[in-house]
């Protein structure tokens, strides 16, 4: 006996697709006003798509080439991942889902995680080790390979996460640029997940079901100062919904004169024209 869908199944199912189809849009649509915004991609450019196994970089993948697909210029897209020899670390996942997709891939091995575990004392956060290893040996391979542009996986809340962490840790009032030029100057990174909010891509993520693979060195830390700003800016999300998107706005509406770096701002010339021939009144009151 055949058994035919119920019509509430069929409902729910043509709702949850058209659900996808507006995230995937929407995602789509903001990724590609990050990369106009800030010329994040021109013609001939090699991009090194960093690929750690997380929901953020599987779903920065899945739009650039999309976008690659679909854009009137010409570029190329080369997956990286660094094996930081974590323990446990699924090796066969990435290689087999990009040889799924057909991407040109490389498979960095390094050993960073011996290094931050002899370096780092127990119980002390690991990330800011951890990041730089990455960032160097990131770096060096996208010359290597001759890439014009390193992108990374960073969406809004990264970016406004950072900038707290930076306000209230670290005394600076700077956050992630969606396009930087390194110390070094021969390296472009860039972040077209830049308008992308964390909500979303683990909606996109979970649709697409990524094979995702956790972080075993520093995703299991409770003590990190980025948790609890995470949790600061949600309890004032619930609170004031709108708001992260709100202060996000506000990086991109900076008004130098209003803060008190000099180096930004040139407040020692600051003056103002006033007529020398005008004299003082006569010392009494004066009725304006």
């Amino acid at each position: 006996m055949a058994v035919t869908p119920s019509s509430s199944g069929t409902k729910d199912t043509r709702k949850r697709q058209l659900e996808f189809n507006k995230l995937r849009k929407r995602l789509r649509r903001q990724v590609g006003h990050a990369i106009v915004d800030f010329n994040m991609v021109e013609a001939g450019d090699r991009i090194m798509v960093c690929l750690s196994g997380g929901k953020d970089s599987y779903a920065m993948l899945d739009i650039l080439l999309h976008l690659q697909s679909s854009a009137p210029i010409a570029f190329e897209i080369i997956a990286v991942n660094l094996d930081q020899k974590q323990p446990g670390f699924p090796e066969e996942v990435l290689p087999n889902y990009l040889e799924e997709l057909g991407v040109p891939y490389y498979i960095l091995e390094r050993d960073t995680y011996s290094v931050v575990r002899s370096v780092i004392p127990e119980g002390k956060t690991t990330c800011g080790l951890c990041s730089r290893l990455r960032r160097g040996t990131l770096y060096g391979f996208a010359q290597q390979i001759g890439a014009t542009k390193i992108a990374l996986g960073h969406h809004r809340d990264d970016i406004v996460e950072t900038l707290f962490l930076n306000l209230f840790f670290g005394g600076k009032l700077k956050a992630m640029p969606p396009k930087l030029l390194s110390d070094d100057k021969q390296n472009v990174v860039i972040r077209p997940m830049a308008y992308c909010k964390e909500q979303d891509l683990a909606a996109y993520a979970e649709a697409k079901q990524f094979p995702i693979i956790p972080c075993n060195l520093c995703g299991s830390q409770d003590n990190l100062q980025r948790q609890e700003i995470k949790g600061m800016l949600q309890a004032w999300e619930r609170q004031y919904p709108g708001r992260i998107e709100t202060i996000f706005r506000a990086l991109s509406q900076v008004s130098p004169s209003q803060l008190c770096d000099r180096d930004l701002f040139n407040f020692n010339d600051l003056s103002i024209e006033i007529d020398r021939e005008v004299h003082l009144p006569e010392l009494r009151v004066v009725q304006l």
